[in-house]
């Protein structure tokens, strides 16, 4: 048996969709909560998947598992088929009782509660059939998995121009970032510095990502070096419970936290600067046709940020 045919005849759905998933994830522990599986199954589909191809897919090293040269050739490969097995699915699917297929977009965790909830929502009240398939990303996989087509759009933030190939950009708004803690913190007077605020727990966004190269920009302007022990999440609900619970200090893009601001349940420091404001706004892939829905979904964030400002 060759190479190709060992291939072909070995190749299980569960290879694809775990190299996707960790493509996209850019780690094995997130790309495993994605999928539902444990973390040492998943390291186990894509040893096989590598043996099968002969090749190395992944460089795994402490920050997570960044695609090779033959990783990233697969990837276009591995999306086309599994959107092939999609559009099956909705052919079989397409009977005049079948519910259509669910809009599916990425977004990053912080515009989920000001800006993709309230969206949502009304759409969902003025059409109570909409379906909406939500997935958050980190912005580099976000971009990944528009370009690939696995997703119809994205809501992240502009890249450089080479990450931003095959794609359009539409901005909605510009964020910057907050310190923020819980109401009645003792880091709540006039006079606080970033110095002061730096000697709390801190919790802040993961390494590689946008949030965290302008937090450290901010903190190194002052000065300052990131803590040694902070914690590192893109998940907003652990990182609010941390605030609000056990008096961390979260430094955090603007739209995360807007509402809890708004409403009082979070208090921003009174520091003089917030840092570089980032553009964040609408992805979709070049020379790809929209939809009635995707057209609808893209004028209700439009009108979101004209009528609730971020």
């Amino acid at each position: 048996m060759n190479m190709t045919s060992r291939f072909s005849q070995r190749i299980r759905l569960r290879h694809l969709h775990a190299f996707v998933a960790t493509a996209q994830q850019g780690t094995l522990v997130r790309a495993a909560q994605q999928l539902g599986i444990t973390q040492p199954a998943l390291s186990k589909t894509l040893n096989e998947l590598e043996s099968l191809a002969g090749e190395r897919l992944f460089s795994r090293n402490r920050q997570g598992a960044e695609l090779t040269a033959a990783g990233a050739r697969f990837l276009q490969d591995a999306s086309r088929v599994l959107d092939a097995l999609n559009v099956l699915g909705r052919t079989l699917a397409s009977d005049s009782e079948a519910l259509p297929a669910p809009l599916h977009i990425g977004a990053l965790p912080t515009t989920l509660v000001s800006l993709v909830a309230p969206v949502v929502v009304g759409l969902q009240q003025q059409s109570p059939g909409w379906r909406m398939q939500v997935t958050t990303l980190a912005n580099d996989a976000l971009m990944m998995a528009v370009r690939s087509g696995q997703l119809t759009l994205g809501i992240g933030r502009m890249s450089d121009p080479s990450r931003m190939e095959g794609l359009n950009f539409e901005l909605l708004y510009h964020e910057t970032l907050r310190l923020v803690v819980a109401p009645h913190h003792p880091l709540l007077h006039s006079d606080v510095s970033l110095a002061e605020a730096l000697s709390w727990p801190l919790v802040l966004s993961p390494r590689g990502t946008v949030p965290r190269q302008n937090a450290e920009a901010l903190i190194v302007s002052h000065g300052l070096a990131v803590p040694k022990g902070c914690v590192e999440t893109l998940s907003v609900t652990l990182a609010r419970c941390l605030t609000l619970q056990y008096g961390y200090v979260w430094l955090v893009p603007y739209g995360a936290v807007r509402d809890d601001l708004f409403s009082n349940h979070l208090r921003a420091l009174p520091l003089p600067t917030q840092g570089m404001a980032e553009p964040l706004g609408i992805i979709t892939r070049q020379e790809a046709l929209s939809s009635p829905e995707q057209q609808r979904l893209i004028a209700a964030l439009r009108q979101r940020v004209l009528d609730v400002p971020v």
